[in-house]
């Protein structure tokens, strides 16, 4: 079971990126945030609309020294077939990992197992590859990306500031919280 501060599963998997395949491991980014983006499969319906809007979202994300993963239990032939024939996935520059041995999913929790396919889930990693924070939804639930930010940016801002936590809602430059001097009275 994935718990939140300890080491993220490694890997080292086929992924479509660039119109070229490539092997692409956890630690080839070290130093870096790392988005793992789980979907259950290329060519359905809510899928394109939560990747189309990452890959929208791709440049923000890289400027906060962030990197996309995204992964389904497809083959690397089947992203590229996807990527080639959508106008929204097209747009995607990150890395579209492939997982059809289920090693990942089965690492990260997210395999339904009956099904063969991922759960909607999101895991933040940090550059020294701890977990920082995930989620999981219901197939049939898109995510928010607009969130998924957010909390990166939260997530960056804690490691930066010791001792500092950031409230609900946080977002950058909010007032965040000291744990002991702002709790009596203010909350």
């Amino acid at each position: 079971m994935i718990a939140i501060n300890a080491q993220a599963p490694a890997f080292k998997e086929e992924a479509y990126q660039g119109n070229a395949f490539r092997k692409i491991s956890l630690s080839d980014y070290k130093g870096k945030w790392v988005v793992l983006f789980f979907y259950p499969a290329d060519f359905t319906f809510v899928c394109p609309t939560e990747l189309g809007e990452l890959a929208d979202s791709y440049d923000e994300i890289q400027k906060l020294n962030a990197e996309i993963i995204s992964v389904s239990t497809d083959t690397t032939f089947v992203h590229k077939a996807w990527h080639d024939n959508s106008k929204t996935i097209a747009r995607i520059r990150f890395p579209m990992l492939a997982d059809p041995g289920r090693r990942l999913c089965s690492a990260y929790g997210t395999l339904i197992e009956s099904e063969g396919l991922s759960l909607r889930a999101t895991f933040i990693i940090d550059p020294d590859g701890l977990v920082k924070a995930f989620e999981f939804h219901d197939n049939s639930i898109g995510r928010s990306i607009e969130e998924l930010v957010r909390k990166l940016n939260a997530a960056q801002f804690v490691r930066e500031h010791k001792g500092e936590v950031c409230p609900m809602n946080w977002k950058p430059g909010a007032k965040s919280l000291k744990p002991g001097i702002n709790l009596v009275g203010k909350i």
